[in-house]
């Protein structure tokens, strides 16, 4: 089951606002010897459904029709600094 987990507000090097839905797959295992839920690794996507790759340092890469190699954007989210 995949959760929205929470929103990243981003920007590109001209200053265009770019919002990211953080999604996290969640399994619940109560079935198995360690139950509980168990969180798998996020996946990231645009309000606008464009795949996003997280880069590292509060970087992402943002897969645009059109643009050759995605568009680059930073956010100063602590959670991703």
């Amino acid at each position: 089951m995949t959760q929205h987990e929470r929103t990243v507000m981003a920007f590109d090097d001209q200053g265009r606002e770019y919002m990211i839905d953080m999604f996290v797959s969640v399994r619940d295992l109560s079935e198995l010897q360690h139950a509980g839920a168990t969180r798998g690794s996020p996946a990231f996507r645009t309000r606008d459904g464009h795949d996003v790759t997280y880069l590292g340092n509060g970087e992402f890469m943002i897969m645009v029709p059109g643009e050759e190699g995605g568009v680059t954007v930073r956010t100063d989210d602590s959670e991703f600094v």
